[in-house]
C-alpha cells in the first residue's frame, strides 16, 4: 500500500548543557495517491529534510498530508513548510496545547495558534481511521492527546509511536523519561506492546530511535544503523574541524580531526 522511508532518525539522547536535541524521526510514506510524512521535525533538521525529500524525489508542494503524534516542536513546527499538505493532528492534543499558558516546555506556542487557525489542520480523535490503511490510537501520558499510528494497510504492519515510546529504552525498561503523567504512559507503553506483537515481523518506528523488530525470542531489534555526529571549531581557523561521533558503536574513536578539502 505504501512505500516507507524513514528520512530522519530520530535519536535517543539529550544534550547535557543545552536542553533537549531535539533530533526527532520523520517518516515518508507514499501510496494510495498520497504523500504523507510522519512528523516533521524542528528548525534544525530543515537543511537535512530539505536534502531527503530531494533524494526521494519529493518537492514540498508534493506532500499531501502531515501527520503529527504530537504538538511538541521537535515533531510538529515544520509543517508550515508543506503548503498543500492537509494536518492531521489529535483532537484532544491540540485542545490541550491550545489551553496551556506560555512556559518553559516544548510547546511551541505560536506554531499551536497557527495549527488552531489553519484551514488546512484537520483533527482526528482515537479510533479514526483517517487514511487509508492508518488507524489512530489514543497514547497520553507523554502529553495527555497523543496519538500513536499503526499502519495496517501494508503487508508488515508499522507502529508509529513518537514520544509514547521516545526509544529502545523505554521499551525495555517499561519506564519513560518524561511524562505528564506517569501511569498514563506506562499504560501507553503496554499498548504499544500489545500492537507490535499482534503480528510478527511487525516493525516499531519510535519518536527518537531506530526502526525496530521483533526477534524470535520477541526482543526488539535495530534495523539499520545509527549516524549521528557533530562538527565543532576548536582549531584556530574555519579549515579544521573536529567531529564528535554520537554513537554507541564508535568505540574508543569517538572524536576525528577532519581538515576541510
Amino acid at each position: 500500500m505504501y512505500q516507507v522511508d524513514v528520512l530522519i532518525q530520530g535519536f535517543p539522547g539529550r544534550a547535557v548543557c543545552h536542553g533537549g536535541l531535539g533530533w526527532s524521526t520523520i517518516t515518508l510514506l507514499r501510496g494510495e495517491g498520497r504523500v504523507v510524512l510522519l512528523d516533521v521535525g524542528a528548525f534544525g533538521v530543515r537543511k537535512p529534510l530539505a536534502k531527503q525529500l530531494q533524494a526521494h524525489g519529493v518537492r514540498a508542494q508534493d506532500v499531501t498530508d502531515v501527520v503529527l503524534t504530537h504538538a511538541h516542536y521537535d515533531h510538529a513546527v515544520n509543517f508550515t513548510l508543506f503548503p498543500n499538505a492537509t494536518v492531521w493532528i489529535g483532537d484532544a492534543e491540540l485542545t490541550w496545547a491550545a489551553s496551556e499558558p506560555a512556559g518553559f516546555n516544548p510547546l511551541p506556542e505560536l506554531y499551536v495558534r497557527e495549527l488552531c487557525q489553519s484551514p488546512r489542520v484537520k483533527r482526528i480523535q482515537a479510533g479514526d481511521a483517517f487514511l487509508p490503511g492508518f488507524e489512530a490510537l489514543a497514547a497520553p501520558g507523554h502529553t495527555p492527546g497523543h496519538l500513536i499510528f499503526v499502519l495496517r494497510g501494508n503487508e508488515v504492519p508499522i507502529v508509529f509511536t513518537g514520544d509514547a515510546a521516545k526509544n529502545r529504552a523505554e521499551l525495555l525498561s517499561r519506564s519513560v523519561a518524561d511524562s505528564d503523567d506517569m501511569a498514563d504512559s506506562i499504560s501507553t507503553l503496554s499498548l504499544i506492546w500489545d500492537c507490535w506483537r499482534a503480528k510478527p515481523g511487525t516493525l516499531l518506528i519510535p519518536g527518537h530511535d531506530l526502526t525496530m523488530v521483533l526477534d524470535a525470542s520477541g526482543e526488539p531489534q535495530y534495523i539499520g544503523q545509527r549516524e549521528a555526529s557533530i562538527a565543532a571549531w576548536f582549531s584556530e581557523t574555519l579549515e579544521q574541524s573536529t567531529t564528535i561521533d554520537l554513537c554507541a558503536n564508535a568505540g574508543t574513536g569517538l572524536f576525528t580531526d577532519l581538515v576541510a578539502r
